[in-house]
């Protein structure tokens, strides 16, 4: 996920983030995970700092720490970590020097470190425009002086072990010396792509197989420390594995680890596996990857780790918004050998009746998990553009519509494969919902879920879980013999227990003599070619129409680029004076590539409108027109028409325009829409109209008075998503008013009212009242007296939604919902900083919930 979006929101006019990275900040005190950012400023350049909590998606997410200025005093000096651990395949160590600041910081290893240290490389002054960096062992060098004006690719070359270890655990090109390497930049021309396309249909005629020894484990820890040896499941077998993949679920169940995505946890649960992998083999740590309670571990052997490239880590949170990350997933992908493999641990949706939302969490994750390239002339990786995949976790399908008892009973019986017949994840792959073309071994163990923690009995909890195999493993690609797939009964730290499988996996190991000979008869080939040979392509379609667009529904239009004789490079591009190549409805997916002669590739156009486009939308202020530039390298520029029709909707339209709409907002007429969203805010005492508003808008009363009626003892409202598809029955139904009962689950009109707040343009608490509530957030007599001073409707919104919330903090036996789940989720949406206020700090951001918390917590009178 691109952080850099968050921290361009807490910048000033004229400051722009380059790139960002997150890291962890080490000191002799503590290690604490931090937001790097590269800041451009007027010619200047500087390295921010941010704090942040979980993975940082709006500036709300992040707190600025500290600024380092880029000048002639900045260095960046990589140092060798002391752990055994951190070899072959590990993270990056960096020592930051500037004039007054001295930090050591630990950037995850992968192709987009790397283009964050060849950016930071072209932003220090230099002295000469051919010198490098007196120091031998800075990471800072000139961009000139790493530039190849060779355009040629150069093929591999015979490397000592050392050579080749430094080359796979940094793939950079620069000089090495006993504690640093020197990054310079990587160059990636069209005829390197095009001999990189080549070698891909080549490679049969200079690889082999070579079965390797995979470990894949999962565990759901039920927020339990580490308390008993890990080696019955992790060293159950006489062979060590080559490689361990090492997956958790619900590391931490705090609500730290929920809102601020920090545990201490996670170094507890690392400490146990590391001392309890294979005694037989020595092991590095290749990569770990966190989500709020997801936790992932890869590691290889360390005579293997040399044969490790391309790692890269990402994470997908599928939670409440789409953003939260207690459920979703994260992955690794890496190359092994030529081989490309990814691994992705997932937590989805609980709950029997749920599995609907289960293939939704799925088909997310698989949708929005995409890794760098480490050629930036090609798209990003998706998990499916992979040789080999393994996915593993508590997926958390259950078995139904078998009863307590009749499940128990096969149990005893070791009756598994009848008890499968019932298995929703069976049922699920079996109609192709989820998980089409992979594969699972056959289940010879019993459930792995629900136990009471300590022992080996089923759930005698008051709600008496139905045993269920929650906790799976599945793969997909050639090649890949499972050998074995168990459960771990001696554990009994957590209500799951730990599974594991065991598999033989083909991996294309590469022939050197025979790499450089297909290598030499490639650059033959295209030496042959006419240097002055212009790219051309034909266009399936030029113009395009997206019909009846609805706020949040994602459209897609599709057309497909024929490449003519000679290989191209192709990229769409920014229009004069634009940031970006399109509008900001609107995405080409993949937006650049490369085509070989005589094949061919599909655009997907991605129409999706937001909180950040809806209002002028819903306004008329502009229209879904756009104009896309799709430009050859070395040919000529193709022009693509976007156009389409919006339907205006509630959701991005201010609470005072919906207050004076008695109509469904999709039955008036657009001068009415435009009419009523441009008012100026209405003042206390202020008349614009005629007519009286409504004290609320209609569309709100709907969604809370549903869950007033039906939600107030709901167990993990406002926690657990909705599903999408019954998001978009709620919203057509606030905007046609065509039925009169909602549709949809308790949680997705949950959902659907989180949503509603957030795409308020005005929020509930009006931007110029932000200072003066967080100036009295304890004294409640002082903000009963900022809230009086709301526009009417936004006053009885705030007072409505404060009047609800208390409700359900009564029956929070039921609902288990307290005071600092519903302050910490609604003061973020109720009270926003405006836009061009700087980015809230700790302080600032627990201040705006301690508002929120004294209308929770007192009955009083309205203000």
């Amino acid at each position: 996920m691109d952080q850099s979006f968050a921290i361009q929101e807490t910048l000033a006019d004229g400051q722009t983030c380059l790139i960002a990275v997150q890291g962890i900040l080490a000191s002799e005190e503590s290690v604490e995970s931090r937001l790097l950012g590269l800041v451009r400023t007027h010619g200047e350049h500087a390295l921010f700092l941010y704090t942040h909590r979980r993975m940082a998606i709006t500036a709300e997410d992040v707190c600025l720490e500290r600024v380092v200025p880029i000048t002639e005093g900045f260095a960046a000096e990589e140092v060798t970590p002391d752990s055994d651990l951190h070899i072959i395949g590990s993270d990056v160590t960096v020592q930051i020097s500037s004039e007054d600041a001295q930090l050591v910081v630990r950037l995850p290893f992968g192709s987009h470190t790397r283009m964050f240290l060849q950016e930071m490389s072209r932003c220090r002054p230099v002295v000469g425009s051919e010198d490098i960096s007196e120091n031998e062992n800075s990471l800072i060098v000139n961009h000139s002086w790493s530039h190849n004006s060779d355009d040629k690719a150069t093929p591999r070359q015979t490397k000592s072990k050392m050579d080749a270890t430094t080359e796979m655990a940094r793939s950079s090109s620069g000089m090495v010396s006993d504690n640093a390497c020197i990054l310079s930049e990587q160059k990636f021309g069209l005829r390197d792509t095009i001999v990189k396309s080549q070698l891909v249909l080549k490679e049969d005629s200079y690889t082999y197989l070579q079965n390797f020894r995979f470990f894949i484990g999962t565990y759901n820890v039920n927020g339990q420390s580490p308390k008993e040896s890990l080696l019955p499941w992790l060293s159950n077998d006489v062979e060590p594995p080559d490689v361990y993949c090492v997956g958790f679920q619900e590391l931490d169940l705090s609500k730290e680890a929920f809102f601020f995505n920090d545990t201490p946890k996670e170094e507890e649960w690392f400490k146990a596996v590391t001392d309890s992998l294979h005694p037989d083999a020595k092991y590095a740590k290749v990569k770990l990857v966190r989500l709020v309670g997801m936790l992932l571990l890869l590691y290889v052997k360390a005579d293997h780790a040399v044969n490790i490239s391309e790692v890269e880590a990402e994470t997908v949170g599928t939670g409440i918004m789409g953003r939260m990350g207690n459920k979703g997933g994260v992955a690794i992908r890496f190359k092994f050998h030529n081989t490309s493999v990814c691994i992705v641990n997932c937590h989805l949706a609980a709950h029997t009746e749920e599995y609907e939302r289960r293939n939704q969490d799925f088909r997310d994750i698989c949708s929005r998990m995409q890794f760098c390239h480490s050629d930036p002339n090609l798209p990003p990786l998706t998990i499916d553009k992979h040789d080999v995949i393994l996915w593993l976790g508590d997926l958390n399908y259950r078995l139904e519509p078998l009863g307590l008892e009749k499940v128990k009973m096969h149990i005893e019986k070791e009756e598994f494969q009848d008890l499968y017949q019932y298995d929703q994840l069976k049922k699920q792959m079996d109609a192709k919902a989820v998980f089409d073309g992979f594969t699972e071994g056959k289940i010879t163990f019993q459930p792995t879920y629900k136990y009471d923690t300590g022992c080996d009995d089923w759930d005698t909890s008051e709600k008496c879980r139905a045993p269920a195999w929650c906790d799976r493993i599945l793969w997909k690609g050639k090649n890949i013999s499972q050998l074995s797939y168990r459960s771990h009964m001696t554990l009994k730290n957590s209500d799951h227990k730990p599974v594991s499988s065991i598999f033989d996996i083909g991996v294309k190991v590469v022939n050197e003599e025979l790499y450089r000979k297909a290598f030499e008869e490639i650059v033959r080939s295209l030496d042959k070619m006419e240097n002055d040979s212009i790219p051309s392509v034909i266009l399936s379609q030029r113009e395009f129409f997206f019909k009846d667009v609805k706020y949040m529904q994602l459209q897609v239009e599709t057309f497909t680029i024929r490449n003519g004789q000679v290989p191209c490079q192709f990229e769409f591009i920014n229009k004069l004076d634009e940031d970006n190549y399109c509008k900001e409805w609107l995405i080409a997916n993949p937006s650049k590539g490369f085509l070989l002669p005589d094949s061919e590739m599909t655009i997907e156009l991605e129409l999706f409108v937001n909180k950040s486009t809806a209002t002028r939308l819903n306004s008329g202020e502009e229209k879904l027109e756009d104009i896309l530039i799709l430009h050859l390298d070395r040919g000529k520029d193709y022009f693509l028409s976007v156009m389409g029709n919006y339907l205006p909707s509630c959701f991005g339209s201010p609470i005072q325009t919906l207050c004076y709409m008695r109509e469904p907002i999709r039955d008036m007429s657009a001068e009415s829409i435009r009419e009523l969203t441009l008012l100026p805010l209405q003042m206390s005492g202020d008349i614009f109209r005629d007519e009286k508003p409504l004290d609320i808008p209609k569309e709100l009363w709907m969604m809370v008075d549903h869950l007033y009626r039906n939600a107030s003892q709901q167990e993990d409202l406002f926690q657990q998503p909705g599903l999408r598809s019954e998001f978009e029955q709620i919203r057509d139904c606030l905007d046609t008013a065509m039925l009169d009962t909602l549709l949809g689950s308790n949680h997705s009109v949950a959902e659907a009212l989180l949503l509603f707040l957030e795409s308020l343009p005005e929020p509930v608490i009006c931007y110029s009242l932000y200072n003066n509530c967080l100036h009295c957030a304890n004294n409640y007599t002082s903000s009963c007296q900022v809230v009086s001073m709301l526009p009417m409707c936004h006053k009885n919104v705030f007072n409505y939604l404060m009047a609800f919330l208390r409700e359900l903090l009564r029956n929070s036996g039921k609902n288990h919902l307290d005071v600092n789940i519903l302050a910490s989720i609604f003061g973020g949406l109720l009270l926003r900083p405006p836009l061009q206020h700087p980015t809230p700090d700790v302080t600032e951001k627990r201040k705006a919930q301690q508002f929120i918390e004294q209308f929770l917590l007192r009955e009083g009178n309205s203000p």
